[in-house]
């Protein structure tokens, strides 16, 4: 595959190993980790099957993250998912995935963490609540800004924001493993009399994948990795197994701290556990932490799906001035403008929860038929030299696709609504392709 980084219409790749691991780790780590092991909590009946939910998904997610490292390896270009489902499967299922992620499920994921973020923003300098929409629109405003100047610049940012959340992280680590009063006797405890059914153990996979989601985001912007081939598999690896352990023991602090009743009961479980030991001082040390950490997150959220809307622009699926990349900077500063503008909107109208809850679905359906596009490339150029192959194939792209799309017909049926709701913008998305289409062949 050619690098070609002296066109002024083509990406630079100034990206390395660690900045590549900082966005991994920064695109998963958002506010999940401080607010969904409640919701886990709650659906399973003890600390141990608690802790096995989280081991699990880690390992799922590693299964995932090794067959992405192959396909960024494949085609290191901008797009991510997109650009896979594009060969693979036409230009059909890729505008479908573009339409429910790059212009639903991104920007109202960034609406909605920027609300996050400038909600605990808010209350760690004691801002009235009037003040949380315009912060968050002003994060929102800032980052945009940032990006604009090329990935150099975002990417300082985003290791900058995830050194800040690690520091978060460690500190509710060293408060729940070394501080709190609580003993490790009881964590890996099955309290038997406690029964949970079914249902309440799919909807605790969810919340856990969810928390989860995120590492797509460097092979996103795997147009601007340096030496691609060999670095995407290596910070993809380091990223997400650094957020594992971060999660696992973040688990077993919450279950020292809280206990598993006290963790279950907790709307706030991070900021519960540090106000057990400093009182409201240690609440504002977290939300601090907390701000840091979701502000991290809008950052690599809008850079990686304004790449993806860049992709789609320039083949034609989006307007083509979106898909335009600014030749100084080499940052697609149109891409960036739309997507940060219409995150905002969402804001401002606060429709963004109702898109995050019927995305959700859609976005691990994406993750399982990128994925799958592997089989597709394995077939199509299995003669070929590949710099990194996954390893255990195909075990693991099968088991990634059939648990994912498992949990998806589950999460179906136990909660058919938001479920539904997601199906139904997917589907949306074939009449809007057949105007588009027709659209730009009169234009044309």
């Amino acid at each position: 595959m050619t690098d070609d980084t002296t066109s002024s219409s083509s990406y630079l790749r100034r990206l390395g190993m660690w900045s590549g691991a900082a966005i991994v780790v920064g695109g998963v780590i958002g506010s999940g980790i401080f607010r969904t092991p409640a919701t886990v909590a709650e659906r399973t009946g003890s600390g141990l099957p608690l802790l096995a939910l989280w081991v699990l998904g880690g390992l799922l997610t590693l299964a995932g993250v090794l067959c992405y490292a192959e396909l960024g390896a494949r085609r290191p270009q901008a797009g991510g998912i997109y650009l896979y489902l594009r060969e693979a499967f036409g230009a059909l299922p890729a505008f479908l995935f573009g339409w429910t992620m790059a212009l639903i499920n991104y920007p109202g994921s960034v609406a909605a963490v920027a609300v996050t973020f400038a909600d605990y923003a808010c209350r760690a300098v004691s801002l009235p609540a009037v003040w949380v929409k315009p912060v968050a629109a002003g994060a929102i405003f800032f980052i945009v800004g940032v990006n604009l100047f090329g990935v150099r610049a975002g990417a300082w940012l985003v290791n900058v924001f995830t050194l800040l959340k690690l520091a978060a992280i460690s500190m509710l680590l060293v408060v729940g493993l070394v501080l709190a009063h609580g003993h490790f006797d009881g964590i890996l405890a099955v309290d038997t009399t406690v029964h949970v059914s079914t249902g309440a153990w799919i909807g605790a996979v969810l919340p856990v994948l969810f928390t989860y989601g995120g590492f797509h985001y460097l092979n996103d912007m795997a147009g601007e990795v340096r030496d691609p081939q060999r670095t995407l598999p290596r910070a993809l690896t380091l990223g997400l197994v650094g957020v594992v352990v971060c999660y696992v023991l973040a688990n077993i602090a919450y279950l020292v701290g809280l206990g598993h009743a006290g963790l279950a009961a907790s709307k706030a479980p991070a900021a519960d556990l540090m106000s057990n030991i400093f009182g409201s001082r240690g609440a504002t040390i977290m939300a601090i932490g907390i701000a840091c950490s979701t502000f991290g997150y809008c950052s690599i959220a809008i850079a990686g799906g304004a790449r993806v809307l860049q992709t789609m622009g320039a083949d034609g699926m989006f307007f083509r001035s979106v898909g335009q990349i600014d030749a100084r900077w080499r940052a697609p500063q149109v891409a960036l403008a739309v997507l940060g503008l219409w995150a905002i909107v969402l804001i401002i109208t606060g429709t963004f929860d109702s898109l995050v809850n019927y995305t959700t679905v859609g976005e691990w359906l994406g993750h399982a038929f990128g994925i799958a596009t592997l089989f597709w490339y394995r077939r199509k150029f299995g003669a070929q030299s590949s710099p990194y192959r996954v390893p255990l194939y195909p075990v693991l792209p099968f088991v990634f696709v059939a648990t994912v799309l498992g949990v998806i017909a589950a999460t179906v049926i136990s909660t058919p609504h938001d479920a539904g709701m997601s199906l139904v913008i997917i589907v949306l998305g074939v009449p809007v392709y057949a105007l588009w289409r027709r659209w730009s062949s009169r234009r044309a």
